[in-house]
């Protein structure tokens, strides 16, 4: 007969694909695996052989992946070298291969004086009045009354994808007229 030890091994593989697959890094699936594999060696009484053990596993290995995703909110998962990243073309057009900016951002100085100088308001209501008037309204809802998507989704009728697209082309459209008007740089 096979060790409880020895079967646990034996789906390992299987919990790695799952855990990355869900995690999106794998420190943070190996170590959502090797819970999961604690877990059940501390308790091998748990399972009492009322499920497959692979379901037994998958169903801890959830709890610890979402345990994962909480703990680590902050962190950002960067991709392995070599792994199918569909971001890859993405980041060649802004990054070079040293991780620097292809083109560095636009300087726009110190943010907490240029908030403090009334003229920049002045030329941030401009661009706002320059909104087409139905993203003008949207952007407004969202950035200034601070009304939640739901919220601003029930008001005006538009479902939360076209929320989304609407905030970042009001969004794009402000930097846009902020870049030539008040930093004085053309975008190309």
């Amino acid at each position: 007969m096979i060790r409880f030890e020895d079967q646990l091994v034996e789906h390992r593989t299987y919990l790695m694909r799952f855990a990355q697959l869900q995690l999106r890094n794998d420190a943070w699936a190996e170590d959502a695996v090797s819970e999961t594999l604690l877990a059940a060696l501390s308790k091998p009484q748990a399972f009492g052989n009322r499920s497959q053990l692979k379901t037994w596993l998958v169903g801890i290995l959830k709890h610890k992946v979402i345990d994962a995703i909480r703990s680590n909110t902050r962190e950002v998962a960067m991709a392995e070298e070599g792994s199918d990243n569909d971001s890859d073309e993405l980041d060649r057009l802004v990054f070079r291969a040293d991780g620097h900016f292809a083109d560095p951002p636009n300087d726009w100085g110190n943010p907490h004086q240029t908030l403090q100088q009334s003229q920049f308001f002045q030329i941030l209501d401009t661009c706002m009045e320059r909104l087409p008037p139905a993203l003008g309204r949207l952007f407004l809802m969202r950035e200034w009354l601070e009304l939640s998507s739901e919220e601003i989704c029930k008001e005006l009728s538009v479902t939360p994808t076209n929320l989304y697209v609407q905030l970042h082309r009001a969004r794009l459209r402000l930097q846009e007229c902020l870049n030539i008007h008040w930093f004085g740089k053309r975008s190309a």
